[in-house]
């Protein structure tokens, strides 16, 4: 029996606990379950904890792996999910207390597919309201509280704040996010974690609570890449109930993600984009640059066709458009306890003319075509995943959003990879991005290993005493 808290543990360690025997699946559901019982109360990660449930998902794991029917790599391991998920018979809230009774009818393709795998649900990770939000706060929920200060309320990031807490505190292993502008990135990036925006289409969103249709992606929040890719895999594919998933490109699964990175064409951001970073997250920045470059990769200066604040901006008119139709009569009605925030935001689109939208669809299809040109021959850009660390929760202007870096990935229909990759003055991860090819995970993937295999940062924990737990 290995002595050591699973809850501190890789998923690729506890799948190869499990599946030789040296740990139950029930031993390592009840761990994860004390943990939230002793913790979550402070760090708020999750709106719902299926602790019975989970229980007799975690026996039934441990009898079939005892019979001889081991399901694979996922088989009897938790997972914690975003409240956006649907669960048939489950409450879905999406983040906001007038969905706070709204029952599920299906399940999405995402849970269907992980049960399929034996992967056990823990529970469902509070979001900000409708997803729409890049801090991570929620009003009338509670903000999940960023374990990285344990003393002063942070922004999480959003809008997969609970997600991230969840696995950055180690009440789960890994978790699902989504991202609609970054929210699985930033999130990623003031938690210290690896986390994934995929294609649109890799995954499917059948069941996933929409903000955009457009632009709407899931993905993954893990500790390192490894994981990520065993999760990725797992729940890649087409799916006949998203029409987007099928079609595509199908990825070359390759036996490892090993090999290095040597002559890997990697391109550096503009000058010109620097300045909206903080100077610790541009030192972490560049020192992965010179990392990157030590382990054979290629690094290159390229004018983007267009400069990201650009990109930003024309990813927010669809983003505030798509909203509005989505939620447009929720909001709009004023007897509804929304938080304001998010009311007006989405209100945002009210008055959106119609003609711009359009516009935005069509310079988009434009803009990705000129992106894909100019990266022929390229594997990947870098950039940091957010302008700067956590800021404390008195500190956010909810007018702003900490994007920049972010919706270029979501605007352009890219996958993109966030990596721990140093620390600030004050002890708080920041994070570098790759930024692939469409349809090229695998690539981001790759790069993202290789820099995990010469870097410690993804192994660093935050640090949370008991007494921080009482305040």
């Amino acid at each position: 029996m290995l002595n050591l808290d699973p809850t501190r543990w890789s998923v690729h360690t506890i799948s190869q606990a499990v599946s030789s025997r040296e740990l139950s699946p029930g031993d390592v559901m009840e761990t994860y379950l004390a943990r939230i019982e002793q913790m979550d109360g402070k760090l708020h990660a999750f709106i719902e904890v299926y602790g019975e449930h989970a229980r007799l998902a975690a026996q039934a794991a441990e009898n079939a792996i005892r019979a001889g029917y081991y399901l694979g790599p996922l088989h009897g391991v938790p997972i914690a999910i975003k409240d956006l998920l649907e669960m048939e018979g489950r409450v879905v809230t999406a983040g906001s207390a007038v969905w706070a009774k709204r029952k599920s009818t299906c399940t999405a393709t995402i849970v269907r597919r992980l049960v399929a795998a034996g992967a056990i649900i823990l529970g469902k990770t509070h979001t900000v309201e409708f997803a729409f939000g890049g801090w991570g706060t929620n009003q009338h929920f509670g903000t999940p509280w960023n374990p990285w200060d344990m003393a002063t309320a942070r922004t999480p990031g959003g809008s997969s704040s609970g997600s991230a807490v969840a696995v950055a505190a180690s009440l789960a292993p890994w978790a699902i996010g989504t991202d609609t502008g970054g929210s699985i990135r930033t999130p990623a990036s003031w938690c210290g974690l690896t986390g994934l925006k995929t294609t649109a289409g890799r995954i499917s969103n059948y069941g996933v609570l929409p903000l955009s249709t457009t632009l709407d992606t899931p993905g993954i929040l893990a500790y390192n890449v490894a994981d990520t890719a065993l999760l990725y895999r797992a729940l890649a594919g087409e799916d006949s109930l998203d029409e987007r998933t099928l079609g595509l490109p199908q990825p070359h699964w390759p036996n490892s993600l090993g090999g290095g990175i040597k002559g890997r064409k990697l391109v550096l951001m503009p000058e010109s984009e620097r300045a909206i970073a903080c100077k610790h997250t541009l030192a972490a920045y560049d020192s992965a640059l010179q990392e990157l470059e030590r382990m054979g990769a290629e690094i290159h200066t390229l004018a983007l066709p267009f400069p990201l604040a650009e990109v930003a901006q024309l990813n927010g008119i669809i983003m505030i458009s798509e909203g509005y139709a989505q939620l447009g009569d929720l909001v709009q009605d004023d007897s509804q306890l929304l938080d304001a925030d998010v009311r007006f935001r989405v209100m945002a689109g009210k008055d959106m003319p119609a003609k711009t939208y359009i516009s935005a669809l069509q310079r988009r299809r434009e803009m990705i075509a000129q992106f894909d040109q100019a990266m022929q021959g390229y594997d990947a850009l870098l950039l940091p995943s957010t302008p700067g660390t956590a800021l404390r929760l008195e500190d956010v202007d909810q007018k702003m959003a900490p994007s920049h870096y972010s919706r270029f990935a979501n605007f352009l229909d890219l996958p993109a990879l966030s990596v721990p990759n140093g620390m600030d003055d004050q002890g708080l991860p920041t994070s570098l991005q790759i930024v692939g090819r469409r349809f090229d995970e695998i690539g981001v993937l790759r790069i993202g290993q290789a820099y995990q295999e010469a870097t410690i940062w993804h192994e660093r924990r935050p640090v949370m005493e008991m007494s921080a737990l009482e305040n």
